[in-house]
């Protein structure tokens, strides 16, 4: 099965293996046009856009943004009217190759990429281009596959429970702040700042390092950046363009919905 005129992207930040993985797919489906390849997440978002391939080849771990989140971006700024392009993750870790795998990415190949393991991810990519053509594809299932893998990578520790208190600096001090305090979460730069009713905070935890300590029942992720307290929620409003708004108690703050979890804000 081919399907000509297929472009793919590939984001790998070290140049050789990049090359590597660049000669072995012109072997194994030489009808396959490599559109580009960049070396982090943020330029394979933005080349991802701008190129729009049918194939991406992320590495999962790259610097500053890894390939998971780059996808999950990307996801979010994709056009509603294109199809997304088929997910193949690379990675040197195999935790994270049976985490893709099992949350049914399409596939997932393991550094140094062997030549007969890549001739069965092509097979796969081909498959799934091959129904797209046909009128195939969901990309409902594909933001699916993305919230699965994340849920797995943010799973929390079966060692110890949700997070209780945050400690952030307040001045020369340290003020203890009880997490059912705060309203929401937000990434900001090197930091990630800490809204309650009447305050805010910084602190230097990452967010994708915090997410996995709060209650998944009380703590929402709407946004790649935004982790709101779900009893703070007062309303969900929707634009002219069918963006959703979180509309919270105890703050004005108005917070964008990504597409990603659009889906936590159904009628019942």
């Amino acid at each position: 099965m081919t399907t000509p005129a297929a472009s793919a992207l590939i984001a790998e930040d070290e140049p050789l293996l990049a090359a590597a993985l660049q000669a072995e797919l012109a072997r194994a489906w030489p009808e396959l046009r490599i559109a580009g390849t960049v070396g982090d997440g943020a330029s394979a978002v933005t080349q991802a856009l701008a190129l729009r391939p049918d194939v991406l080849f992320f590495d999962i771990r790259m610097p500053g943004q890894s390939g998971l989140d780059a996808a999950v971006e990307l996801a979010d700024e994709w056009p509603q009217d294109q199809p997304f392009p088929v997910l193949v993750f690379v990675t040197a870790y195999d935790q994270y190759a049976v985490q893709a795998f099992e949350t049914q990415a399409v596939d997932y190949l393991l550094k140094p990429v062997q030549s007969a393991r890549l001739k069965k991810t092509v097979a796969k990519v081909q498959e799934v281009l091959a129904k797209r053509a046909q009128g195939g594809g969901d990309f409902e299932a594909t933001l699916g596959q993305l919230r699965s893998l994340l849920g797995t990578v943010n799973a929390p520790s079966q060692l110890q429970g949700p997070l209780k208190l945050i400690q952030v600096s307040v001045g020369t001090s340290i003020r203890m702040v009880p997490v059912e305090e705060v309203v929401y979460f937000e990434a900001a730069d090197k930091y990630v700042r800490v809204l309650t009713e009447g305050h805010e905070y910084l602190i230097r935890t990452p967010l994708k390092e915090l997410l996995p300590q709060l209650d998944a029942q009380r703590f929402w992720q709407v946004h790649r950046g935004t982790v709101v307290r779900a009893d703070a929620i007062d309303s969900v409003t929707r634009d002219e363009a069918g963006k959703l708004f979180l509309l919270l108690r105890g703050r004005k703050d108005k917070l964008p919905v990504s597409r990603l979890y659009a889906h936590l804000f159904k009628a019942m």
